[in-house]
């Protein structure tokens, strides 16, 4: 059976996009995210999101990592779900969108740019705080080290660091595998900071929207990063998104960014 999918990336986190009308009940979709996922036996991607359109601007993600977990959100993932229904239904202009989500209701509104590109701005809730994650205190941190353990609809730990460049993220990521880390710097203009993440069930990735948009607020906290208009450019290996903070005590986000489709494909089940 031939499976149609689209490929697309924000900022170089790239996901591949499956209409759930496609698939049988009984399809195990853990196991589609690791073969299509798979960059040197499938087709590559970050990670497979299913998407349900629901009604002409009404949809549902559910999104698996590359190695087949579920995750509850994704900034970048919405957004290119968002551009691939937009496709799909043929729609024309600015459109606003309600996706149902594991870790929520977000709400999207996509504006075109070219024929590959679009922008789009996500409603993000909430940053909260949360416990610390199992296995955190082995790392062995420095204690004078700003960090924090956030929440917005899926779990991050992120680290305040001098050069994020010198920095062994990878073995980091590993040692607590079950959240998102991300390690900051402040900069390079007062009102950025840069950011590198290693994400769940993913590894080291160009970008992430969820870690951005508490990486932003981290910053604003420390005071490492003061907003410019409300916003904090947040730059990543993939680009530079912007995260828009609204009353910033109370956590709640904006992510600003772009969506590119990438290719259209036919692949066989496994």
């Amino acid at each position: 059976m031939m499976i149609s999918l689209t490929k697309h990336h924000g900022l170089g986190n790239d996901f591949l996009v499956c209409d759930t009308v496609q698939l049988s009940a009984d399809e195990n979709w853990p196991q589609l995210a690791v073969s299509w996922c798979d960059r040197r036996r499938g087709v590559g991607a970050d990670g497979l999101l299913f998407l349900t359109i629901l009604d002409s601007f009404e949809l549902s993600m559910v999104l698996h990592n590359a190695d087949g977990s579920r995750a509850e959100m994704s900034g970048n993932g919405i957004r290119c779900l968002v551009q691939a229904a937009y496709l799909a239904q043929g729609h024309e202009g600015p459109v606003d969108y309600v996706v149902h989500t594991d870790g929520g209701v977000r709400t999207v509104h996509l504006d075109p740019v070219d024929q590959i590109t679009m922008m789009a701005s996500v409603g993000m809730g909430e940053v909260t705080a949360m416990d610390e994650p199992a296995g955190w205190a082995a790392i062995g941190a420095d204690p004078m080290r700003p960090v924090l353990h956030l929440n917005t609809g899926n779990p991050h730990t992120v680290v305040g660091v001098e050069d994020v460049l010198v920095v062994d993220l990878l073995s980091l990521g590993l040692q607590v595998p079950q959240v998102n880390l991300e390690i900051i710097e402040p900069g390079p203009e007062p009102s950025a900071i840069t950011m590198r993440v290693h994400e769940r069930g993913a590894g080291i990735t160009e970008a992430c929207g969820t870690g951005a948009c508490v990486s932003a607020w981290a910053a604003v906290h420390w005071g490492l990063a003061a907003p410019a208009d409300g916003e904090i450019l947040v730059h990543m290996d993939g680009g530079d998104a912007k995260v828009r903070l609204h009353q910033p005590e109370h956590g709640h986000v904006t992510l600003v960014g772009p969506a590119v489709f990438i290719a259209r494909l036919q692949i066989d089940l496994p």
